[in-house]
């Protein structure tokens, strides 16, 4: 199931006062949304916009913004897994300058992000001699987990890419974290190729990754 396509209309609805069992953190917006039974269909339209989910499709995305020229702001990060890839399990983004970086942003109870990551799992299997694959929980910052679900999702999907949680508390401002999962791809020189809100397929993935290699490619040869 993809995301609903709708229309902000001008109504009241009514909603109930407590929310689903899982929804994103979006501080003021969430909190300011569920203050009141009564919000407009345009705040409803944002907010599901934010948590939307489903099976990727090539033409349909919450979001893949351009190439930006700017630097992706540095993230420490601490690995569950793929330190034996990565070389060791306390990093930073920049210190993985060098190689291309796919930079997924999940959480253990994101039923987008489960949905997703068996497509990261085949792109990764195709795709690391070319790019680094990276997922960082944020469940701690968007209310959709812990540590302890993140890394039981991890082993019941059998993914094997590296992945691992931030304590940075300002990554959800520094990477536009507007809803769950979202992925950036960064260049080989650390500057913001693509940054996509929603979930992603392994058709998708790939032709954004390819797209961001001929342009090195380009720039090398030029």
């Amino acid at each position: 199931m993809g995301c609903i396509n709708v229309k902000p209309l001008r109504l009241s609805i009514d909603v109930p006062a407590q929310p689903g069992t899982w929804r994103f953190n979006m501080g003021n917006m969430i909190r300011n949304a569920w203050r009141s039974r009564w919000v407009t269909a345009a705040t409803v339209f944002a907010v599901l916009l934010a948590a939307c989910s489903g099976a990727a499709d090539p033409g349909v995305s919450s979001g893949g913004s351009p190439a930006s020229e700017k630097l992706a702001q540095d993230l420490s990060f601490t690995l569950y897994q793929g330190a034996d890839v990565l070389g060791e399990g306390n990093l930073t983004v920049s210190s993985l300058q060098g190689k291309p970086l796919v930079l997924n942003f999940w959480a253990g109870l994101c039923p987008p992000c489960r949905a997703e990551m068996p497509d990261l799992q085949e792109f990764y299997e195709e795709n690391k001699d070319r790019v680094n694959l990276l997922g960082i929980d944020v469940g701690q910052f968007s209310g959709l987990g812990n540590q302890e679900s993140a890394k039981a999702l991890l082993e019941e999907l059998n993914v094997t890419y590296p992945a691992g949680f931030t304590n940075d508390a300002g990554v959800m401002r520094d990477y536009k974290i507007l809803g769950m999962p979202t992925t950036v791809f960064i260049d080989s020189k650390g500057k913001t190729f693509r940054h996509w809100g929603g979930v992603l397929n392994n058709e998708v993935l790939t032709k954004v990754t390819n797209e961001m290699l001929e342009l090195e490619s380009a720039a090398l040869n030029y």
